[in-house]
């Protein structure tokens, strides 16, 4: 069910102060906190999002940022699939807080409303997974109340900045990260990476990146190399599309694709300054 604070179960609102929309969903019985080499071996996930781990680096991504368990973390825009969040929010279910920020559930445009109907459909399948989970709305430049202000000790996004650069909103979502994230707090993203990329190819430059975090407030902290991929050169028919998992190109060229493999990608983790 889609609630905000202070408004009783059933009713929609949206727009009303500090957080956009919460969406809570029903308790579940206590349980075991799981590890993070669990979470991601669990039977939740899928063959197929299992197989992806070798070029995602779930576990090494999410160390690198610094993830434990008891923080507060929000994930920025978890998509239809949910692949992180399906990590995400069953690692910090019993001592920490997941928020994830994602599409308008008011949305007309008929792809968020299967993006939506697809999320909910999984969190309210698992409640023993994600019966604490609190979803907050991002749809820049409108709703940006990703998490209460200041309540955060990681913000995280992955292979979403290209497309809020598309739209030129990328700055004003570093911004609602930047003011969801506690003072010291860590912002982490990852996306796909070349030099000087050609125009809605799905490729970012991480110095443009670094330069956008930098004029909302963010350090630079550190950058990885634990998701880059040598032999994606970046210059294919269809952008990253061309690649797995999408192999939205030629057909002839899809087994040489599939050597390939999924993107090259940076990772970059910030912080928020203590003063």
């Amino acid at each position: 069910m889609y609630l905000t604070k202070g408004i009783s179960a059933g009713k929609r609102l949206f727009g009303l102060g500090a957080i956009t929309v919460v969406m809570i969903l029903g308790a579940a019985s206590a349980g075991t906190a799981m590890t993070l080499d669990e979470v991601i071996a669990g039977d939740h996930r899928t063959a197929g999002e299992k197989a992806r781990d070798q070029y995602r680096h779930p576990k090494e991504t999410l160390e690198f940022f610094g993830l434990k368990k008891d923080m507060t973390v929000v994930e920025l825009t978890p998509g239809a699939g949910g692949w992180y969040q399906k990590i995400l929010a069953p690692y910090l279910r019993d001592e920490g807080v997941y928020y994830g920020a994602s599409y308008n559930p008011e949305s007309t445009r008929d792809y968020y409303k299967r993006a939506i109907a697809k999320e909910k459909e999984r969190l309210d399948s698992r409640p023993d997974l994600y019966g604490k989970v609190r979803m907050t709305v991002l749809e820049p430049p409108a709703h940006l109340n990703v998490a209460p202000a200041g309540s955060a000790d990681m913000v995280l996004t992955f292979r979403n900045y290209h497309n809020w650069a598309m739209g030129g909103q990328e700055k004003a979502v570093l911004a609602a990260a930047f003011k969801a994230l506690k003072p010291g707090g860590i912002f982490g993203i990852t996306d796909h990476r070349r030099a000087q990329p050609a125009e809605r190819s799905g490729y970012i430059d991480p110095e443009a990146v670094k330069a956008v975090a930098k004029a909302v407030g963010f350090e630079f902290v550190a950058s990885s190399e634990i998701n880059a991929n040598p032999k994606d050169v970046g210059d294919h028919e269809k952008g990253v599309w061309t690649l797995p998992p999408t192999l939205s190109g030629d057909p002839a060229h899809h087994e040489a694709m599939k050597k390939i493999g999924e993107s090259d990608r940076f990772t970059l983790k910030f912080r928020k300054p203590v003063n």
